[in-house]
């Protein structure tokens, strides 16, 4: 049996994060800061930030301000605040981006 999870483990780990259903075909951007790893799906006028791995009780608030401000950096729109859903694992929001970028 340990042999059949083992695999079953490691090939889950390899697959990272996945979109949510509307954001599937969405351009993907991998980013790293402060040595943690986040996933940015943009898909028209929306975004999705997904935090990559373990988060300690203490580091929610500051885990999700980077979060934030990696949607204009990666994006290059700006976040509609009133629009952001989620928390420090998973969050969620509309862009209003310059013409010639989307």
């Amino acid at each position: 049996m340990r042999w059949i999870f083992l695999p079953l483990c490691l090939f889950l780990t390899a697959c990272g994060a996945q979109p949510a259903p509307q954001f599937i075909g969405a351009t993907r951007t991998d980013v790293t800061r402060d040595g943690r790893g986040y996933t940015v799906f943009q898909k028209d006028n929306r975004v999705e930030v997904i935090r990559l791995g373990y988060a300690r009780p203490g580091e929610h608030q500051a885990i999700r301000a980077t979060m934030i401000s990696l949607i204009p950096q990666v994006t290059g729109c700006a976040l509609v605040e009133s629009s952001l859903q989620g928390d420090s694992g998973e969050m969620r929001g509309r862009l209003r981006c310059p013409k010639n970028r989307r």
